[in-house]
């Protein structure tokens, strides 16, 4: 039901919901609650109507197989230097802010209330959703858009409840995105006209500036980054899967490494590709869809993604379409980060429940630009706490704005982005749960090897799959392993299936000497930037450390 706050009376409500359309607003709902007087408010509309509002105000079109096309202008990446929590007593002592951006409460008060009056009048969209597929540690989040199809995007990112539970649902957090309002630096407090700001005491995300949908999905991971240490639990960037044996393995790392791919695996249930917690009972999946990057994208290579992009209701984001509307997946002009926004059950071999027993392996995934690490390495506790803290890998062109090719970053814990928190507060949760549960550690590199960016080529996705499954499988249990002499990890010998030389990258070089050079540089790069941490972390864990080339002589 499309429900109009100023005109729709309660017999015309029953009315709508008897003729069977698929809309329907909660009964407790209501927008003027939060400040906001629209013209017309859609609640909880499905991907049907969805369609029909996006394609009646010109905000999309259709692919030949059935995909909502969209582009979002100018920002085709998250602008993670326009992101900003507000400094109050809550978060002055709880909150990393040498990672986090403050802004005044009452800057962000003026924000807020200028959005009010910016959305006064407008066609509004409603998504009542939660972030959490385990019931006690879940966030309602009631998502408002500008956009209609930034409703049919976080509908599928997140869990969708039932129908008969939306007459009870209270939110916990709220969410107001509107790309057409833009923000005043000296009034407001931020950056830019595009602004990103978190209020965890009045549980309010504003977002302005930017028709980036990614924003949403990750404003609500923010959140539960937030709330969740408290109760225990790791909150994750990572995806997850799981065998026939139940046998769960966890992915981390950023974005363009990997974790949609790898995770997406035939012979393995699908537990979410992007955001994950960690509690007592196992792993729980926070979104009810998957954010697939589709650059280069192919029937042969990822058949399960590629599958979804010729689907009703998926969202395609700055995707090319030839004459007869097909998608061109090759085709960057608009940008590298062109995305696939499905609900989870698009996926042939997804987890109905969203959840898993706890993890046998823990894989952390890097695109080294460096072209130094090998493809694949077991980590003890002590080398996992710190890749883990260090979250080494290479930003990859068109995730953020202003990243035209891959970069060499350290992101620590994966997803310092969302991490409000110290990252040793994540650390040390990890830390507890590896040891208690006898979590194997794996450090994968999805980048590049024969030399760095540039002059080396990507790691064939073929190894890459054969080494992970013969290390979810016990295919390396016996085997023979080599120490590494720059991370001092354990590196296989030789697998079935994979060619013996991609195993020991300095071979892949034609110039050994130079590959010495880049690994001295990037053990360097490690060393100065685990400095933070050294207060923070025991001996055991400061002893994992690389070795210095320069130190060991």
């Amino acid at each position: 039901m499309t429900s109009s706050q100023d005109t729709a009376g309660k017999s015309g409500q029953a009315a709508r919901q008897a003729s069977g359309e698929l809309g329907i607003r909660a009964s407790s709902a209501s927008l003027s609650d939060l400040g906001i007087k629209p013209g017309t408010v859609h609640w909880n509309l499905l991907a049907p109507e969805l369609y029909e509002h996006a394609i009646r105000r010109g905000e999309a079109s259709i692919a030949a197989g059935g995909a909502l096309v969209v582009e979002t202008g100018q920002h085709t990446g998250r602008s993670a230097q326009d992101k900003f929590v507000v400094r109050d007593a809550l978060t002055e002592d709880t909150v990393w802010w040498d990672n986090n951006k403050a802004m005044d409460p009452l800057k962000f008060e003026r924000l807020h209330q200028d959005m009010l009056e910016h959305a006064s009048g407008m066609e509004l969209f409603v998504q009542d959703l939660y972030g959490g597929a385990d019931s006690e540690n879940r966030v309602a989040a009631r998502v408002v858009t500008e956009l209609a199809w930034h409703s049919l995007f976080i509908r599928n990112l997140l869990i969708r409840p039932e129908r008969a539970a939306l007459e009870a649902y209270a939110p916990d957090m709220t969410i107001i995105d509107l790309p057409s309002f833009r923000a005043h630096p000296e009034r407001h407090g931020c950056r830019t006209e595009t602004v990103i700001a978190c209020d965890f005491t009045r549980r309010i995300v504003l977002i302005a500036g930017t028709s980036y949908a990614g924003e949403m999905k990750k404003s609500v991971f923010t959140y539960l980054n937030f709330v969740l240490p408290d109760k225990a639990v790791m909150p994750m960037h990572c995806s997850a899967n799981v065998g026939l044996e139940e046998d769960s393995a966890v992915f981390f790392g950023l974005s363009g490494t990997g974790k949609t791919t790898l995770s997406a695996d035939s012979s393995r249930t699908l537990i979410g590709d992007d955001e994950h917690g960690w509690g007592e009972t196992g792993i729980f999946n926070f979104e009810g869809g998957c954010y697939a990057k589709t650059i280069r994208l192919s029937a042969e290579a990822e058949p399960e993604i590629f599958a979804t992009t010729e689907r009703f209701g998926t969202v395609l984001e700055n995707v090319i379409l030839d004459e007869n509307r097909v998608p061109d997946f090759d085709d960057a002009s608009l940008t590298e980060n062109t995305r696939c926004a499905y609900p989870l059950d698009f996926i042939p071999n997804a987890s109905s429940t969203g959840t898993a027993p706890h993890p046998g392996n823990i894989v952390m995934l890097t695109a080294d630009a460096f072209g130094v690490m090998p493809p694949i390495a077991k980590m003890t506790p002590a080398q996992a706490m710190y890749h883990f803290l260090s979250g080494y890998t290479a930003k990859v062109a068109g995730t953020e704005k202003g990243v035209t090719e891959p970069q060499a970053t350290f992101s620590t814990c994966f997803g310092a982005p969302f991490m409000p928190r110290h990252p040793s507060e994540y650390g040390n949760l990890l830390r507890q749960l590896i040891s208690t549960h006898g979590v194997n550690c794996w450090l994968v590199n999805t980048g590049w090897t024969g030399g760095a960016h540039g002059t080396g080529r990507r790691m064939p996705i073929a190894a890459t799959r054969a080494l992970l499954s013969a290390a979810l499988h016990g295919g390396l249990d016996d085997a023979e392993f080599r120490t590494d002499a720059n991370f001092g990890f354990a590196v296989p010998v030789a697998v079935e299936g994979v060619e013996t030389a991609i195993l020991d990258p300095r071979s892949t070089w034609t110039d050994g000497a130079a590959y010495d050079a880049a690994a001295a540089r990037l053990v360097g790069m490690f060393i100065d930037n685990f400095a933070k941490f050294d207060d923070h972390v025991d001996n055991e864990i400061r002893a994992a450390a690389p070795v210095s080339l320069q130190a060991a002589e």
